[in-house]
């Protein structure tokens, strides 16, 4: 892993076990050296899934697989390899994917139908089935595994991992996830695995995960780019033996579902964190627009500006840029009406520079490692927030190597 980033939590958070999940990882070498880069946890019979997956349209063979599967909403494991994505593999990348359900299946003695597959790295090169298979063996068999080395097995150019829990009543949900670079909404680039052991049906998994992900995966950027391996998979054993939660209109429902927001949430805010080069954690929040679809495209106009993400690089104030990103993103907008807020500065108002606007009094906003930019539209009630990060040297030196 390459230096942590200095936006990084101080440690990885205590994580409660969850009734019923077994973890396994296991140091397969498909690509990194002296560490597990496979990740396995076996789940009891009876538990349910959802999940939602990245909208690329070339999307990977794991992807494909369990798009296939998830509809009928039941699971017994879910594995993942990291240094591979195995996408832009063709028939080769689906055989290497039924050849590691075909494994696993017989070793754990369940439907291979219920296996989840994932997979993250290099995109458009073939695995190495029989090292990757002869390692599946090995893993089913390794010692328990904690969060922290699940959560370790499955990072790439991540520079720390990544952990998230709360509460339910009667039980938990508890989250890891990797993510560090190609970070674009429609899933951004990342893989999240969560887990409860309060009881839901796959229906009320799949509204719960599909909301918190609108909310929380779908709102950062670190580079615009959209991974090819997006995956977040919501699995319950249901070991709490609660009435089953199967959807709004259960009594429950209001708070697992908050729960899972709030473990999306913290995971996605982590991956910006860790954003390939990163110094500054940004929120772009706008309001004032003519809706709340209108404010999230503006504020992923500005949070995906190369120009603007540079300027907070450099802890400097040129607002212009702003003004550049709201102007270009094609929604509605009137200059004289516009308002932005740097930390607590405000820069302009009716389309002119603020009368106390002090440039010196902004860059110290932008000195902090977290940073907030304000856009008031003028317009209507429509707001929404993205959470990037600024971009440096740093991101250009990992993804110019990142394959030798």
């Amino acid at each position: 892993m390459s230096p942590v980033s200095p936006l990084a939590p101080e440690s990885f958070p205590e994580l409660p076990a969850v009734a019923g999940v077994d973890l396994h990882t296991f140091a397969a070498n498909l690509r990194y050296r002296e560490r597990p880069d496979l990740f396995l946890a076996v789940l009891p019979e009876g538990t349910t899934v959802g999940g939602v997956f990245t909208t690329s349209a070339c999307p990977s063979g794991p992807v494909d697989w369990c798009k296939q599967i998830v509809d009928a909403g039941v699971a017994r494991a879910v594995v993942c390899n990291a240094g591979n994505a195995n996408a832009f593999t063709g028939s080769v990348g689906a055989a290497s994917v039924h050849a590691e359900v075909k494994v696993l299946s017989a070793a754990l003695n369940v439907p291979g139908d219920q296996i989840f597959v994932a997979s993250t790295g290099v995109i458009g090169e073939p695995l190495n089935d029989d090292q990757l298979t002869s390692a599946l063996s090995q893993l089913v068999d390794s010692p328990a595994a904690s969060w922290a080395d699940a959560a370790k097995a499955i990072t790439t150019t991540d520079t720390f991992i990544k952990g998230a829990a709360a509460d339910v009543p009667g039980g938990n949900v508890v989250g890891i996830a990797k993510g560090s670079g190609m970070i674009a909404p429609d899933m951004a680039t990342m893989l999240g695995f969560l887990f409860t052991d309060v009881a839901a049906t796959a229906q009320a998994l799949q509204l719960a995960v599909s909301q918190a992900t609108s909310q929380s995966f779908n709102r950062i950027t670190v580079d615009s780019d959209t991974s090819t391996s997006d995956t977040v998979l919501l699995f319950s054993t249901g070991a709490v033996g609660n009435d089953p939660i199967d959807g709004p209109d259960h009594p429950a429902w209001a708070e697992f579902s908050a729960a899972v927001f709030e473990v999306c949430l913290d995971l996605a805010h982590q991956i910006v964190r860790d954003g390939e080069g990163a110094t500054k954690f940004i929120e772009v929040h706008v309001e004032g627009a003519t809706n709340d679809e209108s404010a999230e495209i503006v504020a992923r106009s500005i949070a995906d500006s190369p120009l603007v993400k540079t300027a907070m690089a450099a802890e400097d104030a040129n607002w212009g840029r702003i003004v550049m990103a709201v102007g270009k993103a094609g929604e509605p907008a009137d200059r004289d009406k516009l308002a932005i807020w740097i930390g607590e500065e405000q820069v302009t108002e009716a389309g002119v520079v603020h009368p106390d606007y002090n440039e010196d009094r902004a860059n110290e906003w932008l000195a902090n490692d977290d940073v907030l930019v304000r856009v008031d539209m003028g317009l209507g009630e429509g707001s929404a927030s993205i959470w990037t990060c600024d971009l440096t040297h740093g991101y250009i030196e990992i993804n110019a190597g990142y394959r030798s």
